[in-house]
């Protein structure tokens, strides 16, 4: 009996006493980095793509190129890397914490993202957002499109867009997987958003790098994405690789993004 008051004691005070919050971040920092393709592998080469529909509108500037993977001649720097921070676990249901979210986060205001399609090819190709932005899909080609879009929070959309015409899709709620989109008029142009519930996410350049700003200091995982490959690593990947962020700019080594290569 006595062990039993012991152990329900034990229970109770547990669970009146508060839970330990997730220590702040010691400060901020501008977090930045490079994604290139393997030394001593042949670049890949962008083939132009097959155009079977209003050719002379889609053809007016030459050959289209495919764009699934792009990366630099001149420094093996590679296009559309997308990068977002997580807590420093393997837990999938785990989530930053309002305290790691920098306070001027609160002063954001919901964005307008567009995606347009002025050749017959979505630009841009992939696109990143925040939930509460709103998908500006536009034409603004002498020719009709439309915008088959997929999800799974944030709806099915197939709208003819005349010339000249938009759709909008949001506001946005977060998602964990890529959403796709594409045009089946026109049906080489493809493209993906990924809409995330925090501020901490970044999209390489056209030279291989990223910049994100006011990232909270301390112990994180940095997560990679590409079209191509999927996550940098594999399924493990998707919780990332360990980092650690500190200073008032946190210059990351540039990483080879072996896995495109294959």
């Amino acid at each position: 009996m006595r062990r039993r008051l012991f152990c329900l004691a034990a229970f109770i005070t547990a669970a009146v006493l508060p839970t330990a919050a997730a220590q702040p971040p010691a400060g901020w920092s501008t977090v930045k980095g490079q994604f290139t393709f393997p030394a001593g592998k042949d670049l890949p080469k962008r083939a132009p793509l097959q155009v079977t529909q209003d050719k002379a509108h889609c053809l007016s500037k030459g050959d289209i190129l495919d764009e699934t993977l792009i990366v630099n001649e001149k420094n093996r720097g590679v296009k559309n890397v997308v990068v977002w921070l997580r807590p420093d676990n393997e837990d999938k249901e785990s989530k930053l914490t309002a305290g790691q979210i920098h306070p001027s986060d609160k002063d954001r205001k919901a964005a307008m993202v567009t995606i347009d399609q002025p050749c017959c090819m979505f630009t841009p190709r992939i696109t990143i957002a925040r939930a509460g932005d709103t998908i500006v899909a536009k034409n603004s080609a002498p020719v009709a499109h439309n915008f088959s879009w997929s999800s799974a929070n944030n709806g099915e959309h197939n709208p003819i867009i005349p010339a000249g015409g938009e759709h909008k899709i949001g506001p946005l709620v977060g998602e964990n997987s890529p959403i796709p989109y594409k045009c089946t008029i026109h049906p080489w142009m493809n493209g993906t958003v990924r809409v995330f519930d925090h501020p901490y996410y970044a999209i390489t350049d056209a030279d291989g790098n990223f910049t994100m700003a006011n990232a909270p200091q301390g112990k994180f995982r940095m997560v990679v994405w590409h079209e191509k490959s999927g996550f940098l690593g594999g399924k493990a990947g998707r919780f990332g690789t360990p980092i650690e962020i500190k200073g008032d700019i946190t210059q990351l080594p540039a990483v080879v993004f072996g896995d495109l290569a294959k």
